[in-house]
């Protein structure tokens, strides 16, 4: 297939180059149904997940949508608004943004906190035609009279399960409630619980449905296996599985951030280059983290499920549960950073005895058994430490309060 294929998208030539020369040659099935709709105006709902295509598929519309445009944006007035839960994924957004609309005269900027915000005032002061941002950062600028939200023509939501699980419902709302009546709106996200279902009626007009894959469904790609041991064994047996040369790119996933930073210690400690990258880090630590991993400088990136979503970073081979995730939803979004882009990929679990009401959780979720590779089950398994904790009980999801919020 050739680039013709997006062409009969309807997409102009500029973006065609930018596309070809990236090679891209398939336009995958979220942006075959969304683009068109998009590009006439179309509000649209997504039910997708992160490796699909997505920010392609909003991205093109908006950029040609607004190259038709023969004004110039107004100074702290963008015309169209991207919304991220995290700022990886914000940052993520913006480089593909960059690289879309290379021939084209537009300019866009990227808010997010945990920096300081005078570069992002003076873009804004300049003028730009999309704003891409965390809830947080964009508020704090709102409410300093540095953005308005008047302009707006182009709305997307991205990873509204995420953001709303995050605690960010009401900053979104408040988000919502400064934009024009008449707008177009892009709604995407993973999973379609009933609050998430709930904002997207509220903020959608007749919108076009796109559902690229089955909610929560695994990519069929990933080899899944799971190991049954002790949770004083893990370091060991994680060091020892390591010793394959087959496990090139490697994300470990722990349940915390003190967590990470001890297994990333080990590896560094026994010759496995790792970095870590969660919460308490500084952004600055975060991006050289992930561009150390992205560049092959580090052979393994320890992360809290804060990487689960919208790091998109081509060759990860494997994905280790280093900890099961209490949430059945977010192993999903875990193994999800292996097998894209049409590769395979494996998924690896250290199941602790106190952690199998979570893996039977999993194997509910995804209507599946994972390969036991060693170990046995526990036949009486102890209390999860954690079964206070939203998720702890097999087929329930307890959420946080709307109201609060997780540091990103």
């Amino acid at each position: 297939m050739t680039q013709n294929e997006f062409s009969e998208l309807g997409l102009q030539e500029s973006l065609l180059r930018a596309l070809s020369a990236e090679n891209y040659q398939h336009p995958t099935p979220i942006q075959t149904q969304a683009i068109p709709p998009l590009l006439a105006g179309k509000d649209l709902l997504g039910i997708a997940q992160t490796g699909t295509g997505k920010t392609a598929a909003f991205g093109l519309p908006i950029l040609q949508n607004l190259a038709a445009l023969s004004d110039r944006p107004v100074p702290r007035s963008p015309r169209a608004l991207i919304v991220a839960p995290t700022r990886e994924l914000a940052i993520q957004i913006g480089q593909a943004l960059r690289t879309y609309g290379r021939h084209l005269s537009l300019r866009h900027t990227v808010i997010f906190g945990g920096v300081g915000q005078k570069p992002q005032v003076d873009a804004l002061r300049r003028g730009v035609d999309i704003v891409v941002a965390t809830p947080g950062r964009l508020l704090d600028l709102m409410n300093q009279r540095h953005l308005r939200l008047d302009k707006v023509l182009h709305f997307v939501l991205d990873e509204a399960d995420r953001m709303l699980d995050m605690g960010f419902i009401h900053d979104v709302k408040k988000i919502v409630a400064a934009l024009p009546k008449r707008r177009q709106t892009m709604f995407f996200s993973a999973t379609m619980p009933n609050a998430v279902s709930g904002l997207a009626g509220a903020i959608l007009r007749d919108p076009v449905q796109v559902a690229v894959t089955p909610s929560a469904t695994p990519v069929d790609r990933i080899k899944q296996s799971v190991f049954f041991v002790q949770g004083e064994g893990k370091r060991a047996l994680l060091a020892d599985i390591l010793k394959d040369p087959v496990l090139e790119r490697i994300i470990i996933f722990t349940r915390t951030k003190h967590r990470a930073n001890r297994v990333a210690d080990q590896l560094d400690r026994i010759g496995v280059t790792a970095q870590a990258i969660h919460g308490n880090k500084s952004q600055n630590a975060r991006q050289r983290a992930l561009e150390a991993f992205r560049k092959g400088k580090a052979r393994v990136l320890v992360a809290t499920d804060i990487a689960a979503r919208g790091i998109d970073i081509d060759g990860v081979t494997h994905v280790i549960n280093y900890e099961i995730p209490n949430v059945a939803e977010d192993y999903v979004h875990r193994i999800g950073r292996t097998a894209r882009a049409g590769a395979s990929g494996a998924a690896i679990s250290l199941c602790d005895p106190s952690e199998q009401a979570f893996l039977r959780d999993i194997e509910r979720l995804i209507r599946n058994r994972l390969t036991v590779a060693g170990g046995e089950p526990a036949r009486h398994e102890p209390k999860p430490a954690n079964a206070n904790r939203r998720g702890s009980h097999p087929g329930k999801r307890r959420r946080r309060p709307q109201g609060s919020r997780r540091a990103a």
